[in-house]
């Protein structure tokens, strides 16, 4: 029997932790990727067919080539200020372009996927740790164009036989242990990579820039809920099996129910580099909700995970070695 899955998006950040992890469980990762805001460098676990997943010509004839067993679909842009000023590339490519993978995956009977869903289709949430339970009100194109993806993919399952688990994730951090792949995006926008860059360089010109400090938490900053990118990339795999215990549509958080607050990370950061790190305070974004924390008990419930490398330090240590090992 195949042990190929299809993994779209695998040269970018996620992705290529996912397929390491694939590889170990002894899975051949199939990664698919556009190169568009991947990294061919990032491809080391199995087969590379670059392609893009709205060209639904090419999205079939890779599923036909394989006939992998499931498909993990990461490829989606994802920037929240692209997604507002440019809506129509969010919703062509992230959601027209998972119909075109499903209907390549339907053609060739493969009938699991894992979908990389994120905690933005929840939009300001009522309560917080949020569950899953709680409505989705997102409030940018990106948001809702991952939350019209969950609604094809229960349609499919409904109406094909298909299962699917969508993965609604948190703030995802750190890189890979062994230093082989890490967090490379052009621009970055995430937080960690930003602080130690900011650590690294000690440039004025590049400061750290911390959007509120008037926030409704303990020292006003922003609270999140990080998530170690190997822990992630291990639920995606674990959700594999969970489809084939259980068939039909999940909807699971992924996260460690606690949160960080900005300047806690900033202290954590100085301690681990024994580096300042040179911020600016500057105003509350709009729409940026003050704490964002996953409830994460239906995921150790149906999956069987938790996270392992998720405290703060490995979070900072992982990132922090990947970004000296390769600062040329």
């Amino acid at each position: 029997m195949s042990k190929h899955v299809l993994v779209t998006g695998g040269a970018g950040y996620i992705g290529s932790h996912t397929c390491k992890v694939l590889k170990q469980k002894g899975y051949i990762p199939v990664c698919y990727d556009n190169l568009s805001r991947g990294n061919r460098h990032a491809v080391k676990y199995g087969p590379f067919e670059e392609g893009d997943i709205a060209d639904a010509a090419r999205i079939r004839e890779v599923v036909e080539t394989y006939r992998p067993i499931a498909a993990i679909h990461f490829a989606a842009f994802a920037y929240v200020g692209e997604s507002m000023d440019h809506p129509d590339i969010y919703y062509r490519n992230n959601t027209s372009g998972t119909v075109a993978l499903l209907d390549a995956l339907r053609a060739n009977g493969v009938e699991r996927i894992v979908f990389s869903s994120t905690c933005a289709t929840y939009g300001t949430p009522e309560t917080v740790p949020i569950s899953e339970t709680l409505p989705q009100n997102p409030i940018n194109p990106y948001g809702r164009s991952k939350l019209f993806i969950e609604h094809v993919l229960r349609d499919y399952a409904a109406a094909y036989g298909m299962s699917a688990v969508a993965l609604r994730y948190f703030n995802a951090a750190g890189c890979d242990p062994d230093g082989e792949i890490g967090e490379e995006h052009d621009p970055e926008t995430h937080l960690i990579p930003l602080m130690l860059e900011a650590a690294r360089t000690q440039d004025p010109d590049r400061k750290l820039t911390v959007f509120g400090d008037d926030h409704p938490t303990p020292d006003g900053t922003c609270i999140r809920d990080y998530i170690h990118v190997m822990d992630l990339a291990a639920a995606h795999v674990q959700a594999l099996d969970l489809m084939e215990a259980e068939p039909g549509f999940h909807v699971l958080n992924l996260g460690t129910g606690q949160g960080l607050s900005i300047l806690e990370l900033i202290q954590a950061t100085k301690r681990i580099t024994n580096r300042e790190v040179p911020y600016v305070m500057g105003p509350r974004r709009a729409g940026d909700p003050s704490e964002l924390v996953a409830d994460p008990s239906l995921a150790r419930q149906k999956l069987g995970w938790t996270p392992e490398m998720s405290d703060m330090d490995t979070l900072l240590r992982t990132a922090w070695t990947w970004l000296t090992r390769n600062d040329g």
